[in-house]
C-alpha cells in the first residue's frame, strides 16, 4: 500500500491539534528560541505581538508531534485491517515555511497535511519522494503556519 493509495493528491487530512499552555511556550523558548516575547508576558504586552506568544519553530515541532502521533495511529489501524502501511522517512527537507500569524499562549492548532505528489525514484526501485502541504489553523480558522515538505517513502 503507498501513500497515493491511501490518500488522493489534494485530499487534506486532519492529523491533530495541540494546544500551546504558556508553560510549554515558556519552556520550548528557554530551550530553543529565548526571545522577549516568548519568555516573559509583560514584555510580550509591550511587543509588535501585544502577548506571549510560541514560537514559530515551536508550532513547526507541533505539527511533527502531531503527525508522527497521527502516523503511528493509521499504522495501527491499517494493520488492524490485514494492511501494511507505507514506511515513510526520512526527510530531504522542507519549503516555503510562512509563519502566517503568531500563536498566542492558550491557542489551540489544529495541524492537517495534504498529499500533493507522489514520484518513483528512478536511482532507488520502490522508493518514492511525496511531496507534502503542511497546515496549521488556530481555534478560529485562521491559518498559522504553512509549509511544503518532502519525505520519503520506502519499501
Amino acid at each position: 500500500m503507498t501513500l497515493e493509495q491511501l490518500y488522493a493528491a489534494g485530499r487534506r487530512v486532519v492529523i491533530g491539534n495541540l494546544t500551546f499552555a504558556a508553560e510549554d511556550v515558556v519552556q520550548f523558548a528557554r530551550d530553543f528560541d529565548p526571545q522577549p516575547f516568548h519568555l516573559d508576558e509583560e514584555q510580550a504586552r509591550h511587543s509588535l505581538f501585544g502577548g506571549l506568544c510560541a514560537s514559530g519553530w515551536h508550532t513547526s515541532a507541533g505539527w511533527m508531534k502531531c503527525f508522527v502521533r497521527f502516523w503511528e495511529d493509521e499504522a495501527r489501524r491499517l494493520a488492524a485491517e490485514g494492511l501494511c502501511a507505507p514506511r515513510l522517512g526520512p526527510s530531504p527537507g522542507f519549503r516555503d515555511l510562512k509563519w502566517l500569524k503568531p500563536v498566542y499562549a492558550g491557542d489551540t492548532v489544529t495541524y492537517a497535511v495534504t498529499l500533493l505528489e507522489a514520484r518513483a525514484l528512478a536511482s532507488r526501485p520502490g522508493w518514492k519522494i511525496n511531496t507534502l502541504l503542511c497546515e496549521g489553523e488556530n481555534q478560529h480558522g485562521e491559518a498559522v503556519i504553512r509549509f511544503e515538505s518532502k519525505v520519503i517513502e520506502f519499501t
